[in-house]
């Protein structure tokens, strides 16, 4: 019996809906409508066309974008200028940095750089603390997007073992942190680790997030485990394909997210929720 898929499209349209009725009870209440800054520096088409699609969720919900396209030969202090007065505008909640960025920008300085109460992307490594710490305050949107998704569709993890595959600090350690804060034995493999197979048919829950076709294949899987797909890669023929043999693995798995339709659209919901939160925290 194929898996059954989770479907992050018609998650995120609800929770959309539910962030859009909660900023129209903070207009109603006179209350400041939540902004997010975007920035994009250069003219990368992927780039151009994710920050594209922030800006026309933010509108769908009742969020203020406020928007910045520098060009590329943009200088480091150019950038750090104009973060300072996102920093300091009191109608931005959320401030945003289009990754990557061009070679003469460090992006470890852009990211320490963004007001930590105002880093809804997670990146900050005041935040990165705050969720090892067990307290967190604004988590990287895709694996608070992963947490969401496997929450609202009832899967406990409570006691699983999970396995995550990718250690970078924008999604495998904070989903490794996350996972293990809701009490799952936690397993994390990155490039250098031994007989990866042998760790994931262990798992009752695999996350993989390591940017590569078809890493997880179906003789590498646990029947009846949940699969989450985090990976974005384009196949010969232009199309979206995961990190996953997805049509191989639907037929072992229990539970499984499609790409694209999976892990995606739930980033881009957790962002405009990061920034109501943001907002929240501002009023009071």
């Amino acid at each position: 019996m194929a898996a059954i898929l989770l479907d992050g499209k018609a998650l995120a349209a609800t929770i959309r809906a539910e962030l859009a009725a909660q900023v129209a009870a903070r207009r109603a209440s006179g209350l400041p409508l939540p902004g997010l800054a975007t920035v994009l520096v250069g003219d990368n088409d992927a780039s151009a066309r994710y920050v594209a699609g922030k800006i026309r969720a933010c509108e769908q919900v009742g969020i203020v974008s406020f928007h910045r396209h520098l060009p590329a030969a943009t200088s480091q202090k150019e950038l750090l200028d104009l973060i300072a007065r996102l920093n300091s505008d009191p109608a931005i909640h959320g401030i945003l940095v289009q990754l990557p960025l061009p070679p003469q920008i460090d992006e470890n300085t852009v990211i320490r750089s963004v007001l930590s109460a105002k880093d809804v992307d997670g990146f900050h490594p005041e935040n990165l603390g705050l969720l090892a710490a067990g307290h967190p305050r604004f988590v990287s949107c895709t694996p608070l997007g992963v947490q969401t998704l496997l929450r609202r569709n009832g899967i406990e993890i409570s006691g699983k073992h999970a396995v995550v595959l990718g250690r970078s600090n924008i999604v495998g350690k904070p989903m490794a942190m996350m996972l293990l804060a809701k009490n799952a034995t936690v397993t994390l493999c990155h490039s250098q680790t031994r007989d990866l197979g042998a760790l994931t048919r262990q798992a009752d829950v695999v996350v993989a997030a390591v940017g590569r076709r078809n890493i997880l294949t179906a003789d590498m899987v646990k029947p009846g485990a949940v699969i989450i797909d985090v990976g974005m890669n384009r196949r010969e023929d232009g199309k979206l394909a995961g990190d996953v043999d997805f049509d191989g693995v639907r037929e072992v798995a229990g539970w499984i997210t499609p790409v694209p339709g999976g892990v995606g659209p739930m980033t881009r919901a957790m962002l405009l929720a990061n920034t109501l939160e943001a907002a929240e925290r501002a009023a009071k």
